[in-house]
């Protein structure tokens, strides 16, 4: 799941990162969280043209998110409003190599399935297991059955030298993992 919470082009990151600094421990132990990315986009860098708080969470189990939405999602709604909250049913989980790493960088890609096409062929070209480069923590694809769209996210232990086409690049301010181990088993 993710929500992003557009900022003001001269706004302050300095306040999301403090905010992360004191907040991001709640989620260190959250039951039903396998990885949460505490993660930002900034005008200018990594070809965003926006700033903007972006977290985004792998559930180990769907009960975990029903809980943080009812609960610690509270200061969220409290500080920027309600935003829109994205989810996707996952397909695939890949560790990378990586994966012992702290991920510093996030990129998502998305992909509308055609519409001519039947989805189990066009979901299963998106799910095979892909070339995953060193600096790869993890990667989760997931797919969103109200607009046949195809996501992955891939979370890097260090930045690539050249960014995916098309992605959309995250900085990675805090991880917080509690659950990890059931979605990307060793």
């Amino acid at each position: 799941m993710q929500y992003e919470i557009v900022l003001p082009a001269d706004y302050d990151m300095g306040t999301i990162e403090r905010r992360v600094a004191t907040r991001a421990g709640a989620t260190d132990d959250f039951p039903g969280l396998g990885l949460k990315a505490y993660a930002v986009r900034r005008r200018g860098r990594f070809g965003s043209a926006l700033n903007a708080y972006a977290p985004f969470y792998f559930w180990a189990d769907p009960a975990g998110m029903v809980r943080f939405l009812q609960g610690p999602f509270r200061a969220i709604v409290d500080d920027f409003g309600r935003p829109a909250v994205r989810h996707w049913v996952a397909l695939a989980r890949h560790r990378g190599p990586g994966a012992t790493s702290t991920p510093v960088l996030a990129t998502r890609e998305s992909s509308t399935l055609a519409a001519d096409l039947a989805p189990a062929g066009a979901i299963a070209e998106h799910v095979r297991t892909p070339a995953l480069g060193a600096g790869v923590h993890s990667q989760v694809v997931g797919l969103d059955p109200s607009r046949w769209e195809v996501v992955r996210f891939t979370l890097w232990s260090a930045a690539p030298a050249r960014l995916p086409a098309d992605a959309v690049a995250f900085e990675v301010l805090h991880v917080s993992d509690p659950e990890l181990h059931r979605l990307l088993p060793a």
